[in-house]
Order: structure tokens, then sequence, then C-alpha cells
């Protein structure tokens, strides 16, 4: 997933490898639901994919598995939760957000009842399997959707915060995750909270809003571009539904540029819903969205893929000289 100079950037850092944010989802859950059985959770022949191997073996009773009938998923979660239950449906980003999106839409949304849909192996994570298996719509179709909160972690601790939070949640929440072992990011001090960006380092010469396994490219791109003099900002946008509209607005104002990184779409998701704040409170700046473009996309891991589209530390660091050059 990383060049050797981008590991090096994140020696230089001092940034520790953990484990797929997946992994963390997995453990946080059957903690929650070893002492909560109202908590369960519904898969569409996703136990193994989902890491809830575990989870069904401890809590047999507590695990609900439909088969690979992703419709049928949704709509069983939103029954749970109508009766007072605690579910999180977990099927695969690609399949859950586009063959059940009448059924998030309808059934957990518009009823608005308290379950929680967790995408997994999001965006390119599936690799070489191709387009039928990434999930580079999901944020826009979901964006577009009332009544759902959009959480994307970045590392392992924005992930167990982010199911901890959905536990807690009213109202529906989707979750994103995808497969490969992640940096962390965060001290210990950190804080999470749904709505609200985390800033993962301070400057003014540009800023990288970024989202999910994105983030650390963003960070390791800073570290880079910090040993030519540039000083950049970082922000994990973790929750990409509400989004945090003041760090938005500060990072415009702020900063000599914006560059938006996300693991989806150029259309739709985090880098066109940041535009449109700057853009609507008149805010002015070099702004660019790092995705994948509007084509047939790339076939490789998902390494290749990033180094394809400008999403890895190389990518990005070379995006924002270029920015900052042609201001």
């Amino acid at each position: 997933m990383f060049s050797p100079a981008a590991r090096a950037i994140a020696d230089q850092l001092g940034l520790k490898v953990g484990r797929a944010n997946l992994d963390e989802f997995a453990a946080t859950l059957l903690d929650l639901a070893r002492t909560n059985r109202n908590i369960v959770a519904v898969t569409s022949d996703s136990r193994g994919s989902g890491k809830l191997g575990p989870f069904g073996q401890a809590l047999p009773g507590q695990l609900v598995e439909v088969g690979i009938a992703e419709q049928d998923l949704v709509g069983i979660a939103a029954g749970l939760a109508a009766a007072g239950k605690k579910p999180f449906a977990v099927s695969p980003a690609c399949f859950l957000t586009a063959r059940s999106l009448e059924q998030i839409k309808n059934d957990i949304c518009y009823s608005d009842v308290s379950a929680t849909l967790v995408g997994i192996s999001a965006g390119v994570s599936y690799g070489a399997l191709g387009s039928t298996h990434h999930s580079l719509h999901d944020l826009a179709a979901l964006r577009a959707i009332h009544n759902l909160t959009i959480l994307v972690p970045a590392d392992n601790f924005e992930s167990r915060e982010a199911i901890l939070a959905a536990a807690q949640a009213a109202h529906p929440v989707y979750v994103r995750f995808g497969k490969a072992p992640m940096y962390h990011l965060h001290p210990e001090t950190a804080t999470f909270e749904p709505g609200r960006a985390i800033t993962l380092r301070e400057g003014t010469d540009l800023a990288f809003i970024a989202a999910g396994e994105t983030v650390v490219h963003a960070q390791l791109a800073a570290g880079h571009l910090a040993q030519s003099g540039l000083a950049s900002r970082v922000l994990s946008m973790h929750t990409v539904k509400p989004l945090d509209v003041p760090a938005v607005l500060r990072a415009g104002r702020e900063c000599k540029a914006v560059i938006t990184v996300e693991e989806h779409s150029v259309h739709g998701g985090l880098g066109e819903a940041c535009a449109a704040i700057l853009l609507q409170n008149g805010v002015s700046v070099p702004f660019h969205i790092a995705g994948i473009p509007d084509e047939d996309t790339a076939t490789g891991s998902q390494a290749d893929i990033f180094r394809h589209y400008g999403l890895s530390m190389e990518g990005l660091a070379e995006c924002a000289l270029t920015l900052l050059n042609d201001r």
C-alpha cells in the first residue's frame, strides 16, 4: 500500500502500523454485543469478509445470516430496529449501497429506525476484481438521502469511535470500511465527535481535506512537502454527512489552496460537498478534488489504483505543488 519513500516519511513522523479498520470494527462490535444483547449483526454471506467469525462463534444468537440477499439484509435490519434491537447490517459496500438503495431510503431512513449500515471493502479495496466490486458511488448516493449520518473512519481509533457512536445513535448511520492495515494517526489524547473534523496537522500553505483510507496518504504528503518548507493542514473529515462546515471554511479562508482526497468518484462525494460549501460562502481558493475520475477504472491492486490516480503520497504532493505554482 505504501512505497519505500512513503514508509520512510511515516517513520519520520513516528507513525506505527495498526490493523485493518475492518478488524477494529469487528472487535469493537463484539465487545459491545457481549454486554448488550440487543446488538445484532446481520450479514449477507459476509461473515468472513466482515471479520465476524469470532462474533458468530461467541454470540451465535446475536448474528443473523440472510445469504446473498442484500435487500433482505436491509429490510430485516429495519425490522429488528423497529422491534427494539440495535442491528448492524454488514455487507460489501458495492452491493449494499446499490442493490439495496431503495430499502436504505425507505425502510431505514424514511422509517427513521436506529440501524447501522456497514459497508465493507469499500472504495477500490477489492482491487483487481474490478468495477463490479468497487464502491465509488456510495457517498454520492447516500448523501442525497435524508436522515443518514455517513462516517468514513481513517484509522483504528476513528473506526472504534465510529462504531461506539453508531451504537448510541438514535437515527440511521452508514459506516464505510476498507481492508488495508492502517497507520495509527492520532495521539492518545484525541477525541472523536461525529460531524466534527479532526485536525491532524496545522498549516496555511495548503489544506488537505481527506476521508477514510486516503487520510494517511494526505498526512504523508504533508510530511513530504514539509521537507520543501511547505506547511500543510491535514483534516480527517471522518463524517461526510453532516459535514464540518466551519472546518471547511477555515481551510478555504486560511490556506493558499485546498485539496480534497477521497477513495470515491470525483462526482458527488467529499470534494463536491466541500466545493459547494466554499462557493456558497463566497470563498475563492485554488481547489482540486483528488479521487477517481469518470472513466473505466484502472485494473490492479488498491495500491496500484491509488498510484495511478494520484492518491498516493507522491501523487498528492505533486498535485499540491502544481496547484500552488499555478495560483
